[in-house]
Formats: C-alpha cells, sequence, structure tokens
C-alpha cells in the first residue's frame, strides 16, 4: 500500500483474554493484502509465527499449563467454538492463514498441532473481503474469522469484533481506492488528506506493507529474513513435481486458508 494510505494512525488496540497464535505462511510475509497479520499488530498478547522457513523447523509457540489451545480450522471433528465460550481457562486461538492447501500442511506437518481441538465459527455474513478472490462458500478473511471467534470467546465480543472490522474496512477500501475500483467519497473512514494530494494512483507508488511503520517493527525482521530465506515450499516439502508447483501458484492468488468456518 501507498505511504499516503497507510493505516498505522487508525489501528486499534484491542485487549482480550484470549491470546491469538498466527501460524503465518512465509509466501504471505510481504503481502500488504494480508489480513491476519493486520488483527496480529492490533492485539498486543498475539504472537505470530512464520511457517515454511527452508531448515527452520515449524513449531507451536509455547502454551501454558493454564491455557486452552483452540485450532480455528474446520476439520471433520471440529466443534461449535461457542463451547468454549465460558471456558475457565483462557483460550490460545492457534489460526493458520495461508491458502486452503497451505493450512491442511500446517495441521499435519507442526508437531502437536494435530491434537488440538478444532473448531468453527457460527454462520456469519457474507465477507467483506473484495482484495482476492473466494472459491469457499462462506469464506472469510482471516481477521473475520478472527474478529468472529473473539466475539463468541471474549465478555466484550461484539466491541472487540467491531474494531477489528473497521480497521479491516478502512484498509480494504484504500487499496480498492489506489486500485481505481472505488471513488474518494466510497472510502470507509475517509482518505487521507496526504493521498488526495499526492495521488498514488497517477504515479508510481512506494510500497508500504503491514510490515512497515513504527507499530510493526516486531515482525520487520522476521519480515527481510523470510523473503530471503524462503522462496520456496513448506518446510521440507518443495513441491518438486511442476503441474503441482504451477497449480498452486493458482491456489495462492485465491488465498484464504480457515475461511470457510462456519459449523
Amino acid at each position: 500500500m501507498h505511504t499516503t494510505l497507510c493505516i498505522c494512525d487508525v489501528m486499534p488496540r484491542v485487549q482480550t483474554r484470549s491470546r491469538l497464535a498466527l501460524l503465518l505462511h512465509h509466501r504471505e510475509v510481504g503481502k500488504p493484502t494480508n489480513t491476519g497479520q493486520l488483527a496480529a499488530r492490533c492485539m498486543p498478547n498475539s504472537v505470530v509465527s512464520v511457517i515454511g522457513v527452508r531448515e527452520q523447523p515449524a513449531t507451536l509457540p509455547p502454551i501454558a499449563a493454564h491455557e486452552q489451545p483452540l485450532l480455528l480450522y474446520p476439520a471433520d471433528d471440529a466443534v461449535p467454538i461457542s463451547r468454549y465460550a465460558q471456558s475457565e481457562r483462557p483460550v490460545v486461538l492457534i489460526v493458520p492463514d495461508g491458502s486452503w492447501r497451505q493450512a491442511h500442511k500446517m495441521r499435519r506437518r507442526i508437531p502437536g498441532l494435530a491434537e488440538v481441538p478444532c473448531v468453527t465459527l457460527p454462520e456469519l455474513s457474507r465477507t467483506s473481503y473484495r482484495l482476492r478472490s473466494e472459491n469457499h462458500e462462506g469464506g472469510l478473511a482471516t481477521l473475520e474469522a478472527i474478529a468472529g471467534a473473539l466475539r463468541v470467546l471474549e465478555r466484550d465480543g461484539e466491541a472487540i469484533e467491531a474494531a477489528l472490522l473497521d480497521v479491516f474496512r478502512i484498509m480494504v477500501d484504500r487499496t480498492l481506492w489506489l486500485r481505481g475500483q472505488l471513488s474518494d467519497e466510497q472510502v470507509t473512514g475517509g482518505l487521507p488528506q496526504a493521498a488526495r494530494d499526492a495521488n498514488p494512483r497517477s504515479t508510481a507508488a512506494r510500497r508500504h506493507t503491514p510490515m512497515s511503520g513504527a507499530a510493526g517493527d516486531r515482525f520487520v525482521g522476521i519480515a527481510v529474513d523470510v523473503l530471503e530465506r524462503a522462496p520456496r515450499g513448506l518446510g521440507d516439502d518443495e513441491e518438486r513435481d511442476r503441474g503441482t508447483e504451477q497449480r498452486d501458484t493458482g491456489e495462492r492468488d485465491q488465498q484464504r486458508g480457515p475461511t470457510d468456518l462456519a459449523e
């Protein structure tokens, strides 16, 4: 995203009892349209683990004995997340962030993840995410799925969901405006004056990813390291079959890991 459209000044600081553990596929690290990282930046008690870095074993983030881990993933044995709405133990919400195929691999290959209970969301309204295609009915952007889960798990869930979705809509609308798909008046929250003055739609844009800026300093090192070291594959599976690799390229553009999360 162009620097004049930066959303750092409108990002909420969301305090939650639940803790977000985002499992970010390395191919999502530098994408300005990724929404899982945006959710993590809004939640100070979150942790982001980059998955698929060559020669770096994929592991679960530390989970304390008093915490209840839950995997937001529509597996066959998944249960409604509402069963944990009154959990006495603080929830660690583990969210795979990548394509459906990448998310499936994560569950199989990250030690201990297959043993974590899987949960699904209640039926939600249609996604507001219009930056990537979604082929799964009821599919959501990662941030939308996280916001929906926190609505169920948190005492102030509705307010938390609303705060996350507000900044999500701003990010989506500013990106669509940059692509020429929205007018100035259609942008949620209004268009920054700096963007009006610079008119980045008519000039070469300086890219500003969700990793950069003061609020994102804790991810900058990860981004640089992963982009340099992990050009392919998930973990040690490098998709040696060329036909599979070509198909996977299309899947990456269609995005969304645990997005079709209706019960």
